[in-house]
């Protein structure tokens, strides 16, 4: 039985600052999506983009910032619940800022076609210093699509470190699921990140990027050889795509392009890489370093 599982990757817009707005814009628009391709399994949406965030636009007000953020569930992801629910879809509504008493999550959630939460992740690396407003998250979230296969969240500046891939894929992820809110020049570098990441985990990476006043876009997905399958534009689009986990399957036992049999290796490789055992603060690459904060001009 094949392990067929259609994709919708959405590449849109909010309306800045308007929670509601922006989740009945997203609603409408999977409604069509669904309806002209009904093979779509799952819809995955941007990073912050249920919240409303604009990058680089202007500051929220105080009244619109506590609109913004929500416990989860609650009423940022109640319209995403009943939208897979009515769907019968899976539902990625990209991230929100998720609130727990006083700290505020940048987080993704998983939602089942039943419309039950079935995967919460916090983003472990928000872009610091700018993302200031969030707190990091303390673990790995993967979740199963029954009958189809295992799949792992992860968000933004996340693929910056390599380490967060590679570990839902050793926690058995075949497809990742990464929101993206990039509207700055290193969009170019997280198209090569994503296509580092599908080949070194022979895994498929769905990174889903976001479009505002000062573009953005280019959302991708690339397959578990490194190919990409699509690369959308810089405005707002979206694209479907059926994938095949049983590739990944034959990746990881034949090898990428039926030569590099990278996990078997790393699997009888026998020895700790250094940089994660004891001491990994005192590596000669943190001398001299300075704080993680605002460059100044020189």
């Amino acid at each position: 039985m094949s392990r067929s599982f259609g994709l919708a990757a959405v590449q849109l817009a909010p309306v800045p600052w308007d929670p509601a707005a922006t989740a009945a814009k997203m609603v409408a628009v999977s409604h069509r999506i669904v309806a002209t391709f009904p093979w779509v399994d799952m819809l995955v949406f941007p990073e912050l983009v249920a919240s409303g965030v604009e990058q680089l636009g202007r500051r929220p007000t105080v009244e619109e910032w506590g609109r913004c953020r929500a416990p989860v569930p609650g009423p940022l992801t109640a319209p995403f619940t009943d939208l897979a629910r009515r769907l019968r879809r899976w539902v990625v509504p990209g991230s929100l800022y998720e609130t727990e008493g006083d700290v505020t999550y940048n987080t993704s959630v998983a939602i089942a076609p039943d419309g039950e939460i079935v995967a919460r992740y916090r983003k472990l690396f928000p872009w610091y210093p700018f993302e200031a407003e969030s707190t990091p998250g303390s673990g790995y979230t993967v979740f199963d699509v029954p009958g189809v296969g295992r799949f792992g969240l992860s968000i933004c500046y996340d693929m910056w470190y390599p380490e967060t891939v590679r570990t839902l894929t050793w926690m058995g992820a075949e497809v990742i699921l990464h929101p993206t809110l990039t509207t700055t020049q290193d969009r170019e570098l997280e198209t090569v990140i994503s296509r580092a990441h599908a080949i070194t985990n022979q895994v498929y990476f769905l990174d889903v990027n976001g479009v505002g006043p000062w573009g953005g876009g280019r959302s991708v997905l690339v397959d578990p050889e490194g190919q990409v399958v699509h690369q959308a534009g810089e405005r707002e689009t979206f694209f479907v795509q059926r994938i095949d986990l049983d590739r990944v399957t034959r990746a990881r036992e034949a090898g990428t392009l039926g030569i590099a049999q990278t996990w078997k290796q790393l699997r009888d490789f026998g020895m700790r890489f250094p940089p994660y055992q004891e001491g990994f603060e005192e590596g000669a690459v943190f001398e001299g370093l300075g704080r993680l904060e605002l460059a100044e001009r020189p």
